[in-house]
């Protein structure tokens, strides 16, 4: 994958961004020498493959939801306030 500068970037988009889109080119782009971004091809089923991922990825699986459940049960077994947990974060915001 070819590097190129910001500067170079920006002096050259255009030339960069179809070489992207004609050629398939991939850039890992470089502020003073350092990887900040990568430049890639996109077409629609890579877009929606990557939006599915994305969602996936903030999905809580089923071993989150039985942690957060477990954790539940623990805080309510040692609860003593006569108000909820809401309550009590609503009285701190007045």
């Amino acid at each position: 994958m070819a590097r190129i500068g910001v500067r170079e970037l920006k002096n050259k988009a255009t030339e960069i961004i179809r070489n992207v889109r004609e050629e398939q080119a991939e850039y890992v782009v470089t502020y003073h020498g350092r990887p900040v971004a990568v430049l890639l091809p996109v077409d629609e089923e890579w877009l929606e493959a990557e939006a599915t991922r994305a969602v996936q990825a903030v999905t809580p699986g089923d071993e989150v939801w039985a942690e957060l459940e477990a954790l539940r049960k623990e805080i309510g077994q040692s609860w003593h306030s006569e108000k909820t947990a809401v309550e009590l974060i609503s009285e701190q915001r007045r």
